[in-house]
């Protein structure tokens, strides 16, 4: 029989949920060498007349989101990403070296990206700290959309869910911000929630913790992960983590040792973009932060 083609929306262990050219979803399994699979992946099917549909490739990928196990093993997460939404919140309180580690991340997959401050509902009882204004405002100084929602007032959803549309976009963020919440309300329809996937296989239902793409009511797909509560990415050479901050580049090559790496190096661009206040001093110590880890 010929290749057709799908996207796959899911995995439980050794088999598959793709979606297919019509939109119908089918239970599949990969053949040996395409173990790595992985929701997001748009790729090529053999249909078989007992059900026993069977991927037999991969189509190139955009890019890869990866993360690492508390072993420090690499694992993939999702592929072909548009859009990256980073979830922080008023508590608990942006770590905000960790913000530029995500940033750093997601510049990396060249993808979107955007900064959501959940729970602002919680502002009054949890006021922001000093310096939570001052990142913001240089978050968006730099290009990062800066939104404020709420999951149990609704504020800010209409604006997220314009930024969402038309894309494929997948949310991060660390334990306690609320991103569950906001994928319910994102998702409220219950036949679009984890579990609901495998009903047109005849399969049954499954409730999975692995990555999981959902189309979204006002179009676009939003990737959820549940498994992955602390998302950690994996580590950067030096000359991809400068470049992931985003105002080393117009800097980057100008300093007196082509091999430079922006620390205690004579004649180097970066630091004397920070002297000059070009980049922010916060922001430099995060680049110092993750080049020494």
């Amino acid at each position: 029989m010929l290749n057709r083609t799908g996207r796959v929306l899911t995995r439980f262990g050794a088999e598959l949920i793709i979606e297919d050219e019509t939109g119908r979803r089918l239970r599949c399994t990969a053949r040996r060498r395409l173990q790595d699979v992985v929701c997001g992946d748009h790729v090529t099917w053999t249909p078989s007349d007992s059900g026993n549909h069977v991927v037999t490739g991969i189509e190139p990928r955009r890019n890869l989101l990866e993360r690492v196990d508390p072993r420090g093993q690499r694992r993939a997460v999702a592929a072909n990403i548009d859009q990256v939404v980073l979830i922080i919140a008023r508590q608990p309180p942006p770590q905000w070296p960790l913000v530029d580690r995500y940033l750093v991340a997601i510049e990396a997959l060249e993808a979107r990206a955007v900064i959501v401050m959940n729970k602002v509902d919680l502002e009054e009882a949890a006021p922001g700290s000093d310096d939570t204004g001052q990142m913001e405002s240089l978050y968006r100084d730099l290009g990062y959309p800066m939104l404020h929602t709420s999951a149990a007032t609704g504020a800010g959803l209409g604006e997220l869910r314009a930024r969402l549309a038309g894309l494929t976009s997948i949310l991060l963020g660390q334990s306690g911000v609320g991103k569950s919440s906001l994928i319910k309300a994102l998702l409220p329809d219950e036949d679009l929630r984890i579990g609901a996937l495998s009903e047109g296989t005849g399969e049954g239902r499954h409730t999975t913790t692995a990555a999981t793409l959902y189309h979204l009511p006002d179009g676009g797909d939003l990737i959820d992960s549940p498994g992955v509560r602390d998302f950690t990415p994996p580590p950067l050479q030096a000359e991809a983590l400068a470049h992931g901050f985003v105002e080393f580049r117009p800097h980057l090559g100008q300093c007196r040792f082509h091999n430079c790496v922006h620390d205690r190096e004579p004649g180097c661009a970066i630091k004397a973009a920070v002297d000059a206040g070009e980049i922010s001093e916060p922001r430099y110590k995060s680049y110092l932060a993750l080049k020494r880890s």
